[in-house]
């Protein structure tokens, strides 16, 4: 079985499951549709829910390929690069293209801009933060469903290294709403009357990061 969404196919890979009472629909990473569901639903059954709910495939379909694409693509601090290897001996960022060493890993170099400028960052927020909170250490790794996490008895902020792919207006806001976790470690209306307090706009971005 199969679905075409602007002139892509994608693939309908059914599961079916005996004490499966739900059924689930869900683009993955390789652009094809799954559907899990129980042993009793027949594929014509399958097929017609697929087409009752092509709205929301749709939307999960370009939401997974956006994700691919910037997977496939180099991007720093929110803009896209062409990669260019050269002989040269040190990093130079072009409007449209990144010039590197021939022998140098890019994802290393990567880090240690991520190190340098989060820091730089973090230190400009917590200078400005409206509430009086422990300084803390920073740590930064990949993560595969936050942007960062606030540790209040080890008084430590841990981002997502991915975020120097990102405009530096989503890293600040992360690094804000972090901070603001220090006062409260829930999601409450206060919580977000300290974020806001210290980053104004924080909504826009949060509808930005959305799509990520």
């Amino acid at each position: 079985m199969e679905i075409f969404i602007d002139d892509n196919k994608l693939d309908i890979i059914v599961t079916k499951k005996l004490k499966q009472k739900n059924t689930y629909l869900r683009v993955k990473d390789d652009l094809n549709l799954y559907v899990t569901t129980s042993s009793f639903m027949s594929d014509r059954a399958v097929l017609r829910l697929v087409k009752d709910n092509m709205d929301s495939i749709i939307k999960m379909y370009n939401k997974a390929k956006y994700k691919s694409d910037l997977k496939k693509d180099f991007y720093y601090l929110g803009t896209k690069y062409d990669v260019v290897k050269t002989n040269s001996k040190e990093v130079i960022i072009g409007d449209d293209k990144i010039f590197i060493p021939s022998n140098l890993d890019i994802n290393k170099w990567l880090k240690k801009e991520a190190e340098k400028l989060f820091k730089e960052r973090l230190d400009y927020w917590y200078n400005l933060f409206t509430y009086e909170i422990p300084y803390p250490s920073l740590t930064i790794r990949k993560m595969t469903t936050r942007w960062g996490v606030c540790n209040s008895k080890l008084v430590r902020v841990t981002l997502n290294l991915e975020l120097i792919k990102k405009d530096i207006d989503c890293l600040d806001y992360v690094i804000v709403h972090e901070l603001s976790h220090f006062i409260e470690m829930n999601h409450s209306r206060k919580f977000w009357r300290v974020v806001g307090e210290n980053y104004p706009n924080y909504k826009e971005i949060r509808r930005i990061m959305k799509n990520y």
